[in-house]
């Protein structure tokens, strides 16, 4: 068996394996170690207050300890992670704000004419600090979701496309759409 040092120094990917192999929870609890702090920042993005972030860490990880097979490798552990949290967030702001957003359907016009591009953030990224994070609250969970993948995360798109198993044009529209919806958002109520 491997030193308990070894063990600490095992990528994320090779961590999982171990622990989907063997159950143990000594295992998980360097992964919990690892990210709990993370999961927690994200948490708190969604949350009331301490209390309710730390609730929902804790029920991010024991969902996690359950799904950890479901992870492939076809991304980096912490985008996974990323994703599992915001997903495990959204769910919880939804079903707690008794809020139903309906799904949008792609209209392949929509696609063809998105016109996604990395200089429109800048508008985008001057806005004020304070007024952003009163502006994100206002926006329905999956948006948040998304900028937050994409400007705090600095995902790429790609990794959003994994996360979210979506394609390319889809991930770009609904970047469009958040941001959109966030300007709108931020103009009309903030200014």
């Amino acid at each position: 068996m491997k030193t308990l040092d070894n063990i600490n120094k095992l990528p994320d990917e090779d961590l999982v394996k171990a622990i989907v192999k063997t159950n143990n929870t000594l295992l998980f609890e360097i992964l919990y170690d690892r990210y709990a702090t993370l999961v927690y920042n994200k948490c708190f993005g969604f949350a009331k207050d301490a209390d309710e972030a730390k609730d929902l860490t804790q029920d991010i990880f024991l969902k996690l300890f359950v799904k950890l097979a479901s992870f492939k490798g076809k991304s980096k552990f912490s985008t996974w992670l990323y994703a599992f949290t915001y997903n495990h967030c959204v769910n919880y702001v939804t079903r707690n704000t008794a809020k139903k957003f309906e799904k949008q359907s792609v209209d392949y016009k929509d696609i063809e004419n998105l016109s996604y591009n990395e200089e429109d953030d800048t508008s985008f990224l001057d806005m004020k600090v304070d007024k952003l994070k009163i502006a994100l609250e206002l926006i329905s969970p999956e948006e948040k979701m998304i900028l937050l993948l994409k400007y705090q995360d600095h995902l790429s798109i790609r990794d959003i496309e994994s996360v979210l198993g979506i394609g390319e044009s889809a991930v770009k529209m609904r970047i469009k759409r958040a941001k959109d919806k966030l300007k709108t958002v931020y103009t009309n109520n903030l200014k």
